[in-house]
């Protein structure tokens, strides 16, 4: 695999690209800032989030990817491509091998629509990662080898539960569930009991620094500044951690149920594999405090996280190629 090589995640959440040797050279939320009254394109990513918080007007965001399924395929494509471009650089002498990891939902069309959009901006070659393979490769898990491996990648949009050996997936579920939905499902609780209208920063702030799947010893509480429902008004509130794990506990045991049915499902040998080796957490919704304790209670299997569980299915879609070359030979 040449030092040019790319790997990108193309998440609900965020685009994440890998190039070997270098890791994630860009983490910029999915997103495009798109002018609806001179219909075009205005920003990307970063940069595209910024601009329609300073633009008024026709300036609106736009997400191409939801819940695991590409919702505007032309915006998909042109975030794509703008950075592929962005990671191979404008002065890049050889044509990189590209990798993609795309969302669960892509249809067929839409899978060699990408594929060729990312031979327009210059790949030699492209080659499509499976998610749940991705993520336990950038999770540290040598798939090659004969046991069974269990992969829960939380992502923006959707949850992967898949079981792994020898570099295929031998079972795998998805749900609609995911860190997007966390925060949504903390802007309702907070609208409905406090009447207060928050944004998608102040709900995703409530998650990372009091949300939990399980339930703590001591009770956090945190102060947010919305907007009041009645009065139109800044009004800010209090919310505590046990508020908070009560409004996605709906969602969580979900997430440990599609858990549990997969395992059923699981043939004995790599079952045992799995109880031995225990149970991996990637995606940047496994960062909800207490998803660990919750799914190692209800399934008596050893949980961890993946160090970098945002960043895991990037680095694996990188070294995929690699890997598959030393499960060839």
């Amino acid at each position: 695999m040449a030092l040019t090589d790319i790997g990108i995640d193309l998440g609900s959440s965020n685009l994440c690209v890998y190039k070997k040797e270098k890791g994630i050279i860009i983490k910029e939320p999915s997103v495009v800032a798109y002018d609806k009254d001179n219909d075009k394109i205005v920003a990307f990513g970063e940069e595209a989030r910024q601009a329609v918080q300073h633009k008024a007007g026709s300036v609106v965001a736009i997400r191409p990817l939801k819940t695991g399924v590409i919702t505007d395929y032309a915006l998909a494509e042109a975030m794509l491509h703008h950075f592929l471009m962005k990671a191979m650089g404008r002065r890049s002498f050889r044509k990189p091998s590209v990798s993609l990891c795309l969302p669960k939902g892509t249809t067929s069309i839409e899978r060699r629509a990408l594929e060729e959009s990312s031979y327009q901006a210059g790949a030699r070659d492209v080659t499509i990662v499976d998610g749940a393979v991705a993520s336990a490769i950038g999770a540290g898990i040598d798939i090659t080898k004969p046991f069974g491996n269990m992969v829960v990648d939380i992502g923006g949009g959707t949850t992967d539960i898949a079981v792994i050996s020898l570099g295929d997936t031998v079972i795998e579920e998805s749900l609609k569930i995911a860190g997007s939905t966390f925060d949504e499902v903390i802007s309702r609780y907070i609208r409905r009991t406090q009447s207060l209208f928050i944004d998608e920063s102040s709900a995703e702030t409530i998650k990372m620094r009091i949300g939990n799947a399980a339930r703590r010893p001591n009770v956090e509480t945190i102060s947010i500044t919305g907007r009041s429902v009645t009065t139109g008004l800044a009004k800010t509130v209090s919310i505590n951690s046990e508020e908070i794990r009560q409004a996605l506990s709906d969602y969580t045991n979900r997430i440990v149920e599609a858990i549990h049915g997969v395992l059923e499902k699981t043939p004995p040998e790599l079952a045992a594999d799995i109880a031995q080796r225990g149970i991996v957490l990637t995606g940047g919704g496994s960062l909800l405090q207490g998803l660990e304790e919750l799914i190692s209670e209800r399934t008596g299997i050893n949980v961890m996280t993946a160090e970098r569980p945002d960043e895991a299915a990037a680095e694996g879609t990188g070294r995929y190629v690699d890997m598959m070359e030393i499960l060839g030979d």
